[in-house]
């Protein structure tokens, strides 16, 4: 019988990306299933941050580049600001939970956004995410 890891995540917070690659790791060889639920950071009416707040860089700077250069982990800081909000991320990752797409959805939007600079707060950005992980457009 499988043991659960399950992931609180929010679609903006580089952490639960570089999570993913550390649990992996730390699970290698293991019967362990990974299951995320969301979690935002940021709801209506918190503002989300901004890219040219010192804030963000230096976060970066000091602890997320170090961390995915340890795990190995592509990633860079999105030049997209405000971030955007993930209540519509998140309503598609439910419809992809529901058929069991749940984990490769959530690693398609961390990526889209961490990785490819996309704005995962952008609806037709959202279908070609889900639709890439084999949900209906």
């Amino acid at each position: 019988m499988s043991q659960q890891i399950i992931v609180y995540t929010d679609y903006v917070c580089p952490f639960c990306l570089l999570a993913e690659e550390a649990i992996v790791q730390a699970t290698e060889g293991m019967d362990v299933e990974i299951r995320w639920r969301p979690f935002e950071l940021r709801p209506a009416p918190v503002p989300t941050l901004k890219v040219e707040d010192p804030y963000l860089p230096k976060i970066w700077q000091d602890s997320v580049y170090p961390m995915a250069k340890k795990l190995g982990v592509p990633i860079k800081l999105p030049n997209i600001s405000p971030q955007p909000r993930t209540d519509k991320a998140f309503e598609v990752f439910a419809m992809a939970e529901e058929l069991g797409l749940g984990h490769a959805y959530s690693m398609a939007a961390l990526k889209a956004f961490f990785q490819q600079e996309r704005d995962i707060g952008n609806p037709e950005v959202l279908a070609d995410i889900g639709e890439s992980v084999g949900l209906e457009r």
